[in-house]
């Protein structure tokens, strides 16, 4: 099994920038796909990123197309989601995901493991 550990959320006012982190130990981290999901309050979970084993391929919900970026570097376990131009309707708690498989996933169900989440605010 894989652990994930999230980091570097926090307040930020609308328009600034924010670079999650998550960190995996466990699973052979460079040969699965990782994803980023957000859960605002009173809503369902959300797909945000994905991005497969190699970071050669990448994926993005349409509300966050040219705002975010997905990356990872395997040789440090980590997976990173860069926010910018953020807005108050990116206000949720951002979870990062390992997949099941090597290629890139944007249901939740083909993800088995997941961090703690952190919290992202965005002020207007």
């Amino acid at each position: 099994q894989v652990q994930l550990v999230e980091s570097g959320g926090g307040l930020v006012q609308a328009g600034g920038s924010l670079r999650l982190s998550c960190a995996a130990t466990g699973r052979t981290f460079s040969r699965i796909a990782m994803g980023w999901f957000r859960q605002a309050p009173g809503k369902e979970r959300e797909f945000v990123a994905a991005i497969s084993w190699s970071g050669g391929s990448t994926y993005y919900t349409d509300s966050v197309k040219g705002r975010f970026t997905i990356s990872r570097d395997n040789a440090r376990n980590t997976v990173y989601l860069q926010m910018n131009s953020l807005k108050p309707e990116d206000t949720a708690v951002y979870y990062c995901a390992a997949s099941r498989t090597s290629y890139l996933n944007t249901y939740s169900t083909d993800y088995d493991a997941w961090g703690q989440g952190t919290q992202v605010t965005v002020s207007s």
